[in-house]
C-alpha cells in the first residue's frame, strides 16, 4: 500500500523522538486531552522523512502536522492543542497566571530539558556531573512551590505539570535521586506519574527507563 503524503493525512500526525522529553510532553498532552493522533517514531535508524524535511527545514522533533498546518516548536504545539481541544483546559485564562505558566514552560524546555540532554549524550564526565548537580539543585529549589498546592502553583493539573512529569520520570535513568528533604517534590512526582494517561503516553524506550510504572 502506498504511503499517504504527510499533508493528506486525515488525522493529526506527530513525528516524535521516542526518548526526548519535548516529544514526550506532546504525546502526554494528547493523551490528557484524548486527541486522536498518529504518532510516528523518528530515530537514528529510521531517519527524518524526506517529505517532512520540506515542511520542517530545521529537521527537529517533535513536529506536528494537522492537515496544512506544520508546527515544530514544542511549546507552540502544546498550546495549540490546548486551544484547539479546549476540554479539559490545561492553561489558565487569567493573563497573570498564563504568563507565569508560559515563563515556567519556557524555562523547563530551554534550561531543564537541556540539562537532561547533556546528561544523556555528553561524553565529558565533568560536564555530566555538573548537569546532574544543576538539575537536582533546581528541583530542590522547588520544594516550597509543591508544599502549598496540589500541582504547580495551581489547584488543577496544567501544561506545566505535563512538562514536569516527563522530566521527573527520567530522574532514575539520569542518575538523580531526590533527597529526603525534597518530600514535597517526591510526593508530587508520585501523583503526576500515577495518572493513567501518563502510563499510556510512554514509548517503549521510556518504559525501559524504569523497571515498572
Amino acid at each position: 500500500m502506498a504511503e499517504v503524503p504527510i499533508l493528506q493525512r486525515s488525522v493529526i500526525t506527530l513525528f516524535s523522538d521516542p526518548k526526548c522529553p519535548s516529544s514526550h510532553r506532546v504525546r502526554l498532552m494528547a493523551k490528557e486531552k484524548d486527541i486522536p493522533m498518529e504518532v510516528i517514531d523518528v530515530t537514528e535508524e529510521t531517519g527524518f522523512p524526506e517529505d517532512l524535511l520540506e515542511l520542517n527545514p530545521y529537521a527537529t522533533l517533535p513536529t506536528l502536522v494537522d492537515r496544512d498546518l506544520v508546527l515544530y516548536d514544542a511549546q507552540v504545539i502544546i498550546e495549540y492543542l490546548d486551544e484547539r481541544f479546549p476540554h479539559p483546559p490545561l492553561m489558565s485564562v487569567d493573563p497573570i497566571s498564563k504568563a507565569r505558566s508560559r515563563q515556567m514552560l519556557r524555562q523547563i524546555e530551554t534550561e531543564w530539558y537541556k540539562l537532561v540532554d547533556v546528561i544523556q549524550t555528553s561524553k565529558d564526565k565533568a560536564e555530566v556531573k555538573d548537569a546532574r548537580r544543576d538539575l537536582l539543585e533546581r528541583l530542590v529549589q522547588m520544594i516550597p512551590v509543591f508544599d502549598h498546592q496540589p500541582y504547580f502553583l495551581n489547584e488543577e493539573y496544567s501544561l506545566v505539570d505535563v512538562s514536569l512529569a516527563v522530566l521527573l520520570w527520567r530522574l532514575p535513568s539520569l542518575g538523580i535521586e531526590l533527597p529526603k528533604s525534597a518530600k514535597p517534590v517526591r510526593d508530587y512526582a508520585e501523583k503526576v506519574l500515577a495518572r493513567e494517561m501518563f502510563a499510556e503516553s510512554l514509548s517503549d524506550d521510556e518504559l525501559d527507563m524504569r523497571d515498572v510504572i
